[in-house]
């Protein structure tokens, strides 16, 4: 059997240590996994044609890489499909019916000629479904690897990506009991013939004929990643080892928005943390939700909402965007955010190197608990100058504490445009810290305050009841 047929991309779902971690509440801030999920973003690459191909991709989901090397190589394949007009060559049909009929196995050679004369008497009987089938597999097995070997052609050129996985395929497609294989309608193939190539491809070439299958799975993935990246206008990242601790990302945008608009981030070691401030609507949770995805599919590999990105990896990504109460464990709003906050300084206290992201911390007390809180526990976790920290808050008063104190944040805000005496938003970075106030005159634009004093002054015109 040929060695090193398989590629880095049909990953185990166990986590290890060298996968990129990030928690479900982070997988859940991000909306990124779920096929069937409204704008998730394993809902954007779901573009493959067979069920393994499905399987392989959640596979990869669930276990980024933190290896650049390995990032590089699944990187390099999904740009060689981009950079060609490559159709998926097989129906989701003719894989399933040879997923199907590899999965039913095979036996010793003679309960397999057994079994198919016993099937032959009941065909010509009752016609009996189970040998229709075995035909049908038998058939569909001899189509599809001609076709495969007809593919390979464009994928086997000099500087291929994958030219050492397709020659092992031809070594598989070469073998003496399969060459000379030409494609046989169900009706044709004759009754020596179905028992002999059923033993030959469940038996005697299971093994290979099982690599030939995960090759044609891998390839949809291939492409439908691809597609994808092409179809969205989205890039490839730049992978570099942890030690170089640097990031750049230009024009990063979140890809669940029509018509984004795009803005740009750097960190490194000296510059590790930046601190977002502005209105609500402004823009800050929707740009820390696009980092936090250009992170992980960076670390997978794939295409990545942005026109450039350069990133040493990291250990793990753990966001607070979206923490919901624990109730069922009498937890408040507050003490979740204080138990988030103690499992990312766990993981750093371990030793960990992360990106972190989070959106306006401690919201669940009182302003002068959360200006205490946020201020002393934002300067302390950004003294880890291994990883990286992008923080917003609504109390400026934090961020100007900060920008006195520490030399190593970055300060940038969402400006808001008032047209006459409603607000409006460009959702582009500014250098800086805001200083709008827009809560008030939001509320006052919306009218509620009148609501509420006209529904007090109709009742204070009612009779009392005696």
């Amino acid at each position: 059997m040929p060695a090193n047929l398989r590629l880095p991309l049909g990953l185990p779902l166990q986590a290890s240590a060298a996968s990129f971690y990030a928690d479900a509440q982070t997988l859940e801030d991000l909306n990124i996994p779920g096929r069937y999920k409204t704008r998730s973003v394993a809902r954007m690459f779901d573009a493959t044609v067979t069920s393994g191909g499905r399987k392989t991709m959640e596979r990869m989901f669930a276990r980024p890489l933190k290896d650049p090397g390995q990032i590089a190589s699944r990187s390099a394949i999904f740009q060689y499909f981009a950079a060609r007009d490559v159709v998926f060559p097989f129906s989701s049909e003719e894989v399933e019916i040879l997923e199907s009929y590899l999965a039913g196995g095979g036996g010793q050679r003679l309960q397999t000629v057994a079994s198919a004369a016993r099937d032959k008497l009941f065909e010509i009987a009752i016609q009996d479904p189970a040998y229709l089938e075995l035909k049908q597999g038998v058939c569909r097995t001899i189509g599809l690897l001609a076709k495969l070997n007809v593919s390979l052609a464009c994928l086997d050129e000099e500087g291929s990506p994958l030219q050492v996985q397709v020659q092992a395929i031809r070594q598989i497609l070469g073998h003496p009991l399969l060459s000379g294989l030409e494609p046989i309608s169900d009706n044709q193939i004759g009754f020596g013939d179905l028992v002999r190539y059923d033993f030959l491809f469940r038996t005697t070439l299971r093994g290979p004929m099982q690599h030939l299958l995960d090759f044609v799975f891998d390839l949809d993935v291939f492409i439908a990643v691809a597609g994808v990246g092409n179809a969205r206008g989205l890039t490839y990242a730049r992978a570099l080892p942890k030690a170089a601790n640097m990031l750049v990302i230009t024009q990063i945008f979140h890809p669940a928005i029509d018509q984004p608009i795009g803005n740009s981030l750097s960190m490194d070691r000296a510059s590790n943390a930046i601190f977002l401030t502005g209105a609500n609507m402004a823009g800050k949770s929707t740009l820390m939700k696009a980092f936090g995805i250009c992170i992980y599919l960076a670390h997978m590999g794939f295409p990545v909402p942005a026109s450039y990105m350069l990133f040493s990896v990291k250990d793990g990504l753990y966001s607070s965007i979206n923490l919901p109460d624990n109730l069922s464990q009498g937890h408040s709003h507050f003490y979740a955010e204080v138990l988030r906050v103690k499992s990312v300084a766990t993981q750093i206290a371990a030793g960990k190197d992360l990106f972190v992201v989070f959106d306006e911390l401690f919201k669940g007390t009182n302003v002068k608990d959360a200006f205490d809180a946020t201020l002393s526990l934002t300067e302390a976790f950004a003294k880890n100058k291994d990883s990286f920290f992008l923080l917003s808050t609504h109390i400026t008063e934090v961020a100007h504490a900060l920008s006195r104190r520490c030399a190593n944040f970055t300060f940038n805000y969402f400006p808001t445009v008032m047209r006459g005496a409603k607000p409006s938003y460009t959702y582009r970075l500014a250098d800086g810290i805001t200083e709008d106030k827009q809560g008030m005159l939001i509320i006052e634009n919306e009218g509620i305050i009148d609501l509420i004093l006209a529904a007090g002054a109709k009742t204070a015109e009612l009779p009392l009841v005696q």
